[in-house]
């Protein structure tokens, strides 16, 4: 549980944020393998180490400006929204992806092929209405499917639910949700159920694999913090980099950290899914930054990825 918080900070405490997936497997290495802990006695430092779970970039954006965490998790959407709002102040900026997996739109309506067939009856769940990266991409596609300047044309039917309440309610069939915007594996439980089938994929809109979520912080943090800050970042590359390696055990991790009652095949394919990339390195995230520019979402237009990530993973390759 998150408490209230400070903005003062020292060396050796850190407190992180997450939200529901299988995109946060490298914090789920993080954790169980106690990489943070093992970095910062490379450094002679003691971490001590808060986790806390939150859904949606809103509620992540909110605790990070209120102090009640350090990093904050989340996808393209929240992170620029708030690097945008924050400039001249809390100067709000990424750390680095955590990986691009694709997140799929599902429907339990039968008569929905295409977007252009969703109705006002038809409600879409997403862990974060306007905001998500889910949302985002939603209004991608439908400006895709629209025309431009009608990229908000499915606004009106979106709902916020975090990913495991939408999933379940989505499978009841017995609530007003008939979409989910999801995420690995929420996805793939979902599509199990045959009467539960996939309008489109956030790699369809985007082109090919895009940064499902990204570690951001403040400036401050990182100023104030410079060891505390190199050791998350250490630790992430580390976790990334032993995923890659050990897929089968990064699978069982999942398991493990989030208690999932999931058939462990089902996570092993994911982990093993060839669409599914742990990385660091940014995807298409300026896909982002320029729509959400152009339509007004943010002020500020960026002329790069550089522009929203702090410099420390800037030598790596990005878009």
């Amino acid at each position: 549980m998150i408490g209230g918080g400070s903005h003062a900070r020292a060396e050796g405490r850190l407190r992180i944020a997450e939200q529901f997936g299988i995109a946060f497997l490298p914090l789920h290495v993080i954790r169980e393998q106690q990489l943070i802990e093992k970095h910062a006695r490379s450094k002679g430092l003691t971490v001590v180490t808060e986790w806390s779970k939150l859904s949606g970039g809103a509620s992540m954006n909110d605790a990070l400006l209120s102090g009640s965490i350090d990093i904050g998790i989340g996808g393209i959407g929240p992170v620029l929204t708030i690097w945008d709002r924050t400039k001249g102040n809390a100067e709000v900026k990424a750390i680095a992806a955590l990986g691009s997996l694709p997140s799929l739109l599902v429907t339990r309506n039968p008569d929905v092929k295409t977007l252009k067939d969703f109705k006002k009856s038809d409600k879409i769940a997403l862990p974060a209405i306007v905001v998500s990266v889910q949302a985002k991409t939603l209004q991608i596609a439908a400006e895709k499917e629209f025309g431009i300047g009608k990229h908000n044309a499915l606004d009106d039917i979106t709902v916020t639910l975090p990913h495991p309440d939408a999933t379940t309610a989505l499978l009841s069939g017995s609530t007003e949700i008939t979409a989910h915007f999801s995420n690995p594996p929420f996805q793939y439980q979902a599509l199990e159920n045959p009467k539960i089938r996939k309008v489109l994929s956030s790699y369809d809109v985007l082109g090919g694999p895009a940064t499902s979520n990204i570690a951001y912080t403040t400036t401050k943090f990182r100023n104030d913090n410079p060891q505390t800050y190199a050791v998350f970042l250490s630790a992430l590359k580390e976790a990334i980099a032993w995923i890659n390696t050990n897929k089968p055990a990064a699978a069982e991790t999942y398991i493990r950290v989030e208690k999932s009652r999931l058939d462990p095949a089902l996570i092993r394919s994911i982990v093993e899914n060839p669409d599914v990339r742990y990385t660091a390195s940014p995807e298409r995230t300026f896909t982002y930054a320029e729509f959400l520019a152009r339509t007004g979402s943010i002020k500020t237009k960026a002329k790069s990825w550089t522009d929203y990530f702090f410099p420390d993973i800037h030598d790596l390759p990005g878009n």
